[in-house]
């Protein structure tokens, strides 16, 4: 196993976990929630019909990795607006996570972080309801991800490259775990290590059941990857 060896190189490693269909089954219900308040949020924003919101949503997110980079580029949305009211309920009624998620996260050496594209509030947000607050000493969100004043989330090479320079690591030293292929291969073309979080309900990820070359390790819990590693 290429992480293995990994491990043997890197006995203290840096780990940046995905958040959403990695720490958390958030296709269950957050997602169905969250593209809601998005389409009402361009509605709101932009001054057009929910039909027209919801291509444009669609559109943006398929073209740019992210719906809010599309608003900002094509509309001069205010991100801090949009990600607020895109964000803005109840998480209480619809985070669900494996049950014992924290001992699992534990048994694994190192420094842990979150890497999400999702805003900071509501990443600690559901970090807070999953219990698992303390495990992690930072959280890397979307709002970290604006370079030379352009929104690049992942997959940018560059944005990682500006992560591992901000956090004053080599990227060897990284294992990033995600249930986005493409976010994992971006990482792998850095020499990040990367675990595929195989999620049935991320797009192409429950298709994926070869060894592609960018990936180190696939698993489909974080049981599995704290049995494995």
């Amino acid at each position: 196993m290429r992480l293995q060896q990994h491990f043997k190189q890197q006995p203290d490693p840096i780990w940046l976990f995905d958040l959403d269909n990695t720490l958390h089954n958030a296709s269950a219900s957050i997602f169905p929630t969250i593209d809601g308040l998005m389409t009402q949020s361009i509605v709101q924003l932009l001054n057009i019909d929910s039909e027209q919101a919801n291509y444009l949503r669609h559109l943006y997110w398929q073209r740019y990795g992210a719906t809010l980079i599309g608003l900002i580029k094509h509309h001069q949305v205010c991100p801090t607006q949009f990600l607020h009211l895109s964000h803005d309920f109840d998480l209480e009624a619809h985070v669900s996570g494996e049950r014992h998620l924290k001992r699992y996260l534990q048994r694994l050496p190192g420094r842990k972080m979150v890497f999400t594209n999702g805003p900071a509030n509501y990443a600690h947000r559901v970090l807070i309801e999953l219990g698992i607050q303390s495990v992690f000493e930072r959280v890397l969100s979307i709002e970290d991800m604006f370079l030379q004043q352009q929104c690049r989330p992942k997959p940018s090479k560059s944005l990682m490259q500006q992560i591992t320079h901000t956090l004053q690591i080599p990227a060897s030293s990284v294992i990033f775990v995600d249930d986005t292929l493409r976010n994992l291969k971006a990482a792998h073309g850095l020499g990040i290590a990367t675990v595929h979080f195989a999620h049935p309900g991320t797009p192409f990820s429950s298709q994926y059941t070869g060894r592609a070359p960018y990936i180190d390790l696939r698993v489909s819990s974080i049981r599995e990857l704290s049995q494995r590693w």
